[in-house]
């Protein structure tokens, strides 16, 4: 019990230290830091040149769409590999378990393939 205790004193003092450090970081770019803001100062900085023409996205909202739906299927993935590791332990509760989750996973596939989410044009 007592080791217990020792090791919650030791996540308090590495939580109070990384808040301490981080404040102290903040609160020594603010008294540091410049204070003399201009427009000058708050235009973007491209290649020396001055900015002629007004900034355009270059890519469209369905690319970012696209990129999160990667994502999350690719996180999703990756939580089969646990599974796989302990599949003989988890027997046949485990196995339905992983069913479900691949079931669900397809059919969030197949709601974004329908909503026309994974076409590029």
């Amino acid at each position: 019990m007592e080791t217990f205790g020792a090791n919650w004193v030791i996540i308090a003092l590495m939580l109070t230290a990384a808040f301490g450090m981080g404040m102290t970081l903040l609160i020594l770019n603010w008294v540091v830091a410049p204070q003399k803001p201009g427009w000058l100062k708050a235009a973007p900085y491209e290649s020396g040149l001055p900015n002629v023409t007004p900034v355009q996205p270059r890519y469209t909202a369905r690319f970012y769409v696209v990129a999160m739906l990667f994502v999350i299927f690719d996180i999703e993935a990756i939580f089969m590999f646990p599974w796989a590791v302990l599949f003989s332990q988890l027997g046949l509760y485990g196995f339905v378990e992983m069913l479900v989750f691949i079931a669900l996973l397809f059919l969030g596939y197949v709601y974004a393939w329908r909503k026309g989410a994974l076409e590029w044009v």
